[in-house]
Order: C-alpha cells, then structure tokens, then sequence
C-alpha cells in the first residue's frame, strides 16, 4: 500500500509541476503581445492617412470638374465680354463681317448671354461702337430691321425702334437694350456690357 500511495504521489506531483510551467509562457504571450500593440497602431494611423489621402485627393478634383462642367466658360476679351457668333456658332471677324457691305448695315449675331444683336457697320469698313440688343422690350419677340423703313418694326404687336434701337412706337415700354462693341488683335468682334448712361435717352441702362 506503501508503495501503491508512493506511486500515486510521484504522478501527482509532475502534473502540478506541468500546469505550473504551462502558465508561464502563456503570461508571456501575452505580456508581448501587449507590448506588441503600440508600433501597431501607430503604424495602422499612419497607413488610415495615407488611405485616406489616395482616395480623396481624386475625388475633390473630380468633384472641381464635375462642377465646373455647369460653369458656362469664359470667353471674349474680359471685363464680362464675349466674341460674337454668327448664325452658324462661328467667330464674328471684322474683315469678313464688313466685306461687301456699307455704312449702316447691319446683322444679326449671337451676344451677351447667349442674346441675339444687331451689329453695325460704321465708318471706312469699321465697326459701329454699339450694338443692338434684338429682343423686344414688350413681350420679348426678335425685333427685325426694316430696311426700307430704316427702322426695326417688331411683327408681334407693333412696337417700333429707330436705327439706334430707341422706342418710338409702343406698346414696347423701352428701348432697345445697348452692348459695347470692340475688334480685338485677333480682328474678333467682342460685344461687353453697356453699363453708362443710355446716350439714346440720356438715362441709366433700364438693363443694368
């Protein structure tokens, strides 16, 4: 019995031994795992930025185009001016524009805002220093020149304007809205907002 109990005692004590050794390295794992987390998560920060930045980096400027392409472009010679078109969507040049015709003719191009204008030949093949604003000032038909009246006589109710676009017939309550008109060094005709007084009237611009 003696030996049967020294037996049992002799298998109990390793166990006791192992479970104690087997506690060790698990604290240990642990303990450097702990230590373990810092430069981890410095390095995951550090990685989250750069993420962070790759993505959006391209969609800010994908947004500023997307933007922009609701933004109508710029064009003419500044301060708010803009290169007449022609019927067909084409630059206005001086040359070609005044070539076969006389002082006082006049055409119809595409202005201010996307508005029909009537410009002017002036003198020795120039261009007159206005231009005529097309719409009229009633109910916003396209006022044509009469050429054998030499005036423009809007077709929808009457209204009449004298070779400077002035009203002189109603029921349209003002005249003819009025552009600048200048040939830039590219001899394109550029059409830019008439802010001064109406020389027609000697008024402030109604259109202002």
């Amino acid at each position: 019995m003696a030996f049967v109990s020294g037996f049992h005692g002799a298998a109990v004590a390793p166990q006791k031994k192992a479970a104690a050794v087997s506690v060790k390295p698990a604290s240990l794992t642990m303990a450097a795992a702990a230590d373990g987390m810092v430069p981890d998560m410095a390095k995951r920060n550090t990685m989250n930025l750069l993420l962070f930045g790759a993505v959006a980096t391209p969609a800010t400027i994908g947004l500023g185009l997307y933007a922009g392409f609701f933004v109508p472009p710029k064009v003419g010679g500044g301060s708010g001016g803009v290169v007449a078109k022609d019927a067909l969507g084409n630059d206005v040049k001086k040359a070609a524009f005044t070539n076969n015709k006389n002082k006082g003719d006049r055409e119809l191009v595409q202005g201010l805002k996307g508005d029909a204008y009537w410009l002017i030949v002036g003198e020795e093949k120039g261009i007159e220093y206005y231009a005529i604003n097309a719409t009229c000032t009633h109910l916003g038909c396209i006022v044509p020149w009469n050429r054998a009246e030499n005036k423009y006589m809007c077709p929808c109710h009457g209204s009449q304007y004298n070779k400077e676009g002035k009203v002189i017939r109603g029921p349209a309550p003002l005249s003819l809205a009025l552009a600048h008109t200048e040939v830039d060094s590219s001899d394109n005709v550029l059409l830019k907002p008439w802010t001064e007084t109406d020389f027609r009237t000697n008024t402030n611009p109604w259109w202002k």
